[in-house]
Protein backbone atom coordinates (compact mmCIF):
# COMPACT_ATOMS: atom_id res chain seq x y z
CA UNK A 1 0.00 0.00 0.00
CA UNK A 2 2.75 2.36 0.96
CA UNK A 3 4.49 1.55 -2.62
CA UNK A 4 1.26 2.45 -4.10
CA UNK A 5 1.00 5.66 -2.73
CA UNK A 6 4.47 6.67 -2.87
CA UNK A 7 4.04 6.05 -6.81
CA UNK A 8 1.17 8.03 -7.06
CA UNK A 9 2.83 10.85 -5.19
CA UNK A 10 5.39 10.80 -8.02
CA UNK A 11 3.16 10.77 -10.56
CA UNK A 12 1.24 13.77 -9.43
CA UNK A 13 4.82 15.47 -8.70
CA UNK A 14 5.74 14.23 -12.33
CA UNK A 15 2.46 16.05 -13.87
CA UNK A 16 2.69 19.40 -11.72
CA UNK A 17 6.44 20.39 -12.44
CA UNK A 18 5.28 19.48 -16.25
CA UNK A 19 2.67 21.71 -16.34
CA UNK A 20 4.53 24.31 -14.27
CA UNK A 21 6.88 24.04 -16.88
CA UNK A 22 4.26 24.55 -19.79
CA UNK A 23 2.74 27.60 -17.71
CA UNK A 24 5.85 29.41 -17.42
CA UNK A 25 7.52 28.40 -20.88
CA UNK A 26 4.39 29.91 -22.35
CA UNK A 27 4.49 33.15 -20.54
CA UNK A 28 7.76 33.43 -21.37
CA UNK A 29 7.05 32.91 -25.02
CA UNK A 30 3.89 35.12 -24.82
CA UNK A 31 6.32 37.88 -23.43
CA UNK A 32 8.88 37.57 -26.18
CA UNK A 33 6.21 37.47 -28.46
CA UNK A 34 4.71 41.04 -27.21
CA UNK A 35 8.25 42.69 -27.11
CA UNK A 36 9.09 41.37 -30.81
CA UNK A 37 8.52 44.32 -33.46
CA UNK A 38 7.02 43.39 -36.52
CA UNK A 39 9.11 42.88 -39.73
CA UNK A 40 10.18 46.47 -41.44
CA UNK A 41 7.70 47.54 -44.11
CA UNK A 42 10.19 47.96 -46.90
CA UNK A 43 8.10 48.27 -50.14
CA UNK A 44 9.62 51.66 -50.53
CA UNK A 45 12.52 49.51 -51.97
CA UNK A 46 10.60 46.55 -52.90
CA UNK A 47 11.70 44.32 -50.19
CA UNK A 48 9.44 41.71 -48.21
CA UNK A 49 11.20 40.84 -45.03
CA UNK A 50 10.24 37.66 -43.38
CA UNK A 51 8.74 37.76 -39.33
CA UNK A 52 10.70 34.43 -39.60
CA UNK A 53 13.94 32.83 -41.70
CA UNK A 54 12.68 30.54 -43.77
CA UNK A 55 15.16 27.14 -43.86
CA UNK A 56 16.67 26.24 -47.16
CA UNK A 57 17.26 23.00 -47.74
CA UNK A 58 19.80 20.15 -47.46
CA UNK A 59 22.66 20.19 -50.15
CA UNK A 60 26.24 19.36 -51.44
CA UNK A 61 27.56 21.45 -54.29
CA UNK A 62 30.96 22.33 -55.50
CA UNK A 63 31.77 26.47 -54.68
CA UNK A 64 34.03 28.36 -57.05
CA UNK A 65 37.33 26.97 -55.66
CA UNK A 66 36.24 22.98 -56.28
CA UNK A 67 35.36 22.36 -52.96
CA UNK A 68 32.45 20.52 -52.00
CA UNK A 69 30.43 22.72 -49.82
CA UNK A 70 26.73 22.40 -47.85
CA UNK A 71 24.08 24.55 -45.99
CA UNK A 72 26.42 24.80 -43.65
CA UNK A 73 28.37 27.78 -46.00
CA UNK A 74 25.54 29.68 -45.13
CA UNK A 75 26.18 30.35 -42.05
CA UNK A 76 28.01 32.78 -39.44
CA UNK A 77 27.13 35.74 -42.07
CA UNK A 78 25.40 37.64 -44.00
CA UNK A 79 24.54 36.57 -48.07
CA UNK A 80 22.86 38.62 -50.97
CA UNK A 81 22.21 35.28 -53.27
CA UNK A 82 21.28 35.32 -56.95
CA UNK A 83 20.06 32.61 -59.12
CA UNK A 84 21.25 33.30 -62.41
CA UNK A 85 24.77 32.15 -65.07
CA UNK A 86 28.13 33.52 -66.24
CA UNK A 87 27.07 33.16 -69.70
CA UNK A 88 23.59 35.74 -69.40
CA UNK A 89 24.12 38.67 -71.95
CA UNK A 90 22.39 40.74 -69.47
CA UNK A 91 20.75 40.35 -65.98
CA UNK A 92 23.23 38.98 -64.30
CA UNK A 93 26.09 40.94 -64.84
CA UNK A 94 23.79 43.94 -63.95
CA UNK A 95 22.75 42.31 -61.28
CA UNK A 96 26.05 41.86 -60.15
CA UNK A 97 27.37 45.09 -60.72
CA UNK A 98 24.75 46.99 -58.56
CA UNK A 99 25.89 44.34 -55.80
CA UNK A 100 28.99 45.66 -56.15
CA UNK A 101 28.10 49.25 -56.04
CA UNK A 102 26.15 48.31 -53.36
CA UNK A 103 28.84 46.67 -51.39
CA UNK A 104 30.31 50.09 -51.51
CA UNK A 105 28.03 51.87 -49.58
CA UNK A 106 27.39 49.91 -46.84
CA UNK A 107 28.08 51.74 -43.53
CA UNK A 108 31.52 49.91 -41.12
CA UNK A 109 29.06 49.04 -38.87
CA UNK A 110 27.08 46.53 -40.22
CA UNK A 111 28.55 43.20 -40.76
CA UNK A 112 30.46 42.35 -44.24
CA UNK A 113 28.12 40.59 -46.31
CA UNK A 114 28.88 37.90 -48.98
CA UNK A 115 27.40 37.48 -52.61
CA UNK A 116 26.44 34.35 -54.33
CA UNK A 117 25.69 33.68 -57.75
CA UNK A 118 23.87 30.33 -57.28
CA UNK A 119 24.36 28.96 -61.00
CA UNK A 120 21.28 27.70 -63.20
CA UNK A 121 23.60 26.45 -65.94
CA UNK A 122 26.02 24.06 -64.02
CA UNK A 123 27.26 22.50 -67.30
CA UNK A 124 28.75 25.52 -68.26
CA UNK A 125 29.42 27.34 -64.83
CA UNK A 126 32.80 24.84 -64.04
CA UNK A 127 34.24 26.23 -60.78
CA UNK A 128 37.02 27.44 -62.95
CA UNK A 129 34.42 29.19 -64.84
CA UNK A 130 32.93 30.79 -61.69
CA UNK A 131 35.78 32.38 -60.49
CA UNK A 132 37.18 33.74 -63.60
CA UNK A 133 33.66 35.42 -63.82
CA UNK A 134 33.29 36.45 -60.43
CA UNK A 135 36.49 37.87 -59.65
CA UNK A 136 36.04 40.70 -61.78
CA UNK A 137 33.05 41.72 -58.94
CA UNK A 138 35.10 41.11 -55.72
CA UNK A 139 36.46 39.36 -53.22
CA UNK A 140 33.27 39.36 -51.38
CA UNK A 141 32.08 37.02 -54.43
CA UNK A 142 31.55 33.61 -54.42
CA UNK A 143 29.50 30.88 -56.37
CA UNK A 144 27.72 27.49 -56.45
CA UNK A 145 27.79 24.92 -59.18
CA UNK A 146 27.33 21.54 -59.38
CA UNK A 147 23.53 19.46 -59.73
CA UNK A 148 21.21 20.27 -61.69
CA UNK A 149 18.09 19.20 -59.80
CA UNK A 150 19.61 20.24 -56.28
CA UNK A 151 20.89 23.91 -57.74
CA UNK A 152 17.08 23.70 -58.88
CA UNK A 153 15.63 22.65 -55.17
CA UNK A 154 17.95 25.12 -53.99
CA UNK A 155 16.50 28.32 -56.00
CA UNK A 156 13.42 26.93 -55.07
CA UNK A 157 13.80 27.40 -51.81
CA UNK A 158 14.74 31.10 -52.51
CA UNK A 159 11.56 31.53 -54.36
CA UNK A 160 13.25 31.17 -57.57
CA UNK A 161 13.10 29.40 -60.73
CA UNK A 162 14.74 28.80 -64.04
CA UNK A 163 14.17 27.23 -67.39
CA UNK A 164 16.49 26.35 -70.59
CA UNK A 165 15.80 27.29 -73.93
CA UNK A 166 17.73 27.40 -76.99
CA UNK A 167 17.42 30.37 -79.65
CA UNK A 168 19.56 29.94 -82.87
CA UNK A 169 21.73 27.69 -81.82
CA UNK A 170 22.44 29.60 -78.56
CA UNK A 171 21.82 28.21 -74.93
CA UNK A 172 20.16 30.40 -72.92
CA UNK A 173 18.67 30.13 -69.64
CA UNK A 174 14.92 32.16 -68.36
CA UNK A 175 15.28 32.47 -64.32
CA UNK A 176 14.49 34.67 -61.80
CA UNK A 177 15.85 38.38 -61.34
CA UNK A 178 15.21 39.00 -57.52
CA UNK A 179 17.58 39.01 -54.87
CA UNK A 180 17.41 36.76 -51.85
CA UNK A 181 19.09 37.92 -48.57
CA UNK A 182 20.00 35.06 -46.19
CA UNK A 183 20.90 35.61 -42.49
CA UNK A 184 24.17 33.79 -39.97
CA UNK A 185 21.13 31.37 -39.50
CA UNK A 186 21.09 30.23 -42.88
CA UNK A 187 17.80 31.24 -43.60
CA UNK A 188 16.10 33.11 -45.84
CA UNK A 189 15.22 36.37 -44.28
CA UNK A 190 14.19 38.61 -47.08
CA UNK A 191 13.62 38.92 -51.09
CA UNK A 192 14.46 41.85 -53.00
CA UNK A 193 12.52 42.41 -56.30
CA UNK A 194 13.78 44.70 -59.30
CA UNK A 195 14.62 46.86 -60.33
CA UNK A 196 17.96 47.26 -57.89
CA UNK A 197 19.67 50.77 -57.18
CA UNK A 198 22.88 50.32 -55.11
CA UNK A 199 21.20 52.83 -52.52
CA UNK A 200 18.21 50.69 -52.39
CA UNK A 201 19.63 47.77 -51.73
CA UNK A 202 22.20 49.41 -48.98
CA UNK A 203 19.38 51.07 -47.18
CA UNK A 204 17.26 47.30 -47.24
CA UNK A 205 20.44 45.56 -45.65
CA UNK A 206 20.89 48.43 -42.92
CA UNK A 207 17.23 48.02 -41.87
CA UNK A 208 16.79 44.23 -41.84
CA UNK A 209 19.80 43.96 -40.03
CA UNK A 210 19.18 46.13 -37.71
CA UNK A 211 15.85 44.83 -36.44
CA UNK A 212 17.10 41.17 -36.87
CA UNK A 213 19.68 42.50 -34.10
CA UNK A 214 17.03 43.99 -31.86
CA UNK A 215 14.26 41.18 -32.56
CA UNK A 216 16.09 37.70 -33.87
CA UNK A 217 19.66 38.49 -31.65
CA UNK A 218 20.97 35.11 -32.23
CA UNK A 219 20.34 35.44 -36.33
CA UNK A 220 21.83 39.08 -36.30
Amino acid sequence: MDRTVRNTVIILVMVVVLVFGLVVGRQVFQAETANTAPAPELSELNTFVYEQGRALPSFQLLNEAGETVSQEALKGRWTFAFVGYTFCPDVCPATLSTLRQADGLMPDTLPQPDYLLISADPERDTPDRLTEYLNFFGDDFHGLTGDLSVLRDLAKSLNAVFVHREDKGVQLVDHSAHIALINPEGEMTAVIQPPHTPKDLAEAYQKIYEWTRRNHPRAG
